[in-house]
């Protein structure tokens, strides 16, 4: 466990294929697990598409590409998925119940030394860590929006051994991440929870009506100096993941300004519009943007 070299990806949505990605580049033999042939096809073609551009950020060599791409592997039969994996990294969809039941599963199959991470972005590993079978074993493994972002936050739950922590800090610095270690649980992790107090701020201003999406991302932008705004961000994180995370703590916490919010988002989720990879949320996009998520 000193140096990983088997990495299993639980879901192979936008973060599951980029972190797979990441860890293939790396030097990994990663497999992809996830429910559906037609699921795993499409992460295939976007994996593809994302290799491009990490040559073309200076992220991988042609040689790095060319290995990461034959350190793919894809598979709808858990047991195969889990065959000598050290370290597991979970993106399935922000439900409690449905990661436990997931890392129940896995629990089964992989190697009782194998440590299960999770990726969730606003749940606590304590909310399952008990039904994986494993608690010990389990951390969050945070990847931001894009794992250009450098970054990872390591969060433990009061279970989570510390020979556990040392391996996922491993993990992460083998994979060119810088980790960034909670003392304890926290929602939102670091940046995450700061960042969510400026979603949910310009959320309400929308919602109220004090002033237009686009106005909104211009004075952030403006002031700030950068090439998104608050709304920009959210298309580029998916309003579905937006939303769940908005209408889950909102009830939780029974706040009805944050309740309104998800009501906001919702409306434009039952257009079909989730964001950078419907080509259309708050914005619209072309297809070249398309090839970045």
């Amino acid at each position: 466990m000193d140096d990983v070299q088997n990495v299993l990806i639980i879901g192979s949505g936008t973060m599951g294929q980029q972190i797979g990605l990441l860890s293939a580049g790396c030097g990994c033999r990663v497999n992809f697990y996830d429910i559906g042939e037609d699921i795993l096809d499409a992460a295939k073609n976007r994996i593809i598409r994302n290799s491009d551009r990490m040559l073309e950020k200076g992220k991988f060599t042609v040689d790095q590409k060319k290995d990461a791409l034959q350190n793919l592997h894809f598979t709808t039969d858990p047991e195969k998925a889990s065959r000598n994996v050290q370290i597991v990294s979970e993106s399935i969809p922000e439900n409690p119940e449905l990661k436990g039941i997931t890392f129940k599963l896995f629990n089964d199959f992989c190697d009782p030394a194998t440590v299960f991470t999770t990726n969730t972005s606003s749940l606590l590993p304590s909310m399952f860590a008990q039904a994986s079978g494993r608690p010990d074993r389990l951390c969050a493994l945070h990847f931001h929006d894009t794992v250009f972002s450098n970054v990872v936050d390591i969060m433990p739950h009061p279970g989570t051994s510390l020979q556990t922590i040392e391996i996922v800090k491993k993990f992460a610095t083998k994979i060119g991440q810088v980790s960034i270690v909670l003392k304890r649980e926290h929602n939102g992790y670091v940046f995450n929870n700061m960042l969510m107090a400026v979603l949910d701020s310009a959320l309400k201003l929308a919602e109220k009506d004090v002033a237009s999406i686009e106005d909104i991302d211009k004075s952030w932008m403006g002031v700030l100096h950068t090439a998104v705004g608050p709304f920009g961000i959210m298309d580029s994180i998916g309003l579905d993941t937006v939303y769940k995370i908005t209408d889950y703590w909102a009830k939780i916490r029974g706040d009805k300004q944050a309740l309104r919010n998800a009501a906001f988002l919702n409306k434009y989720l039952k257009e079909g519009k989730t964001g950078i990879k419907s080509g259309e949320g708050f914005y619209r996009y072309s297809k070249s943007r398309l090839s970045d998520v």
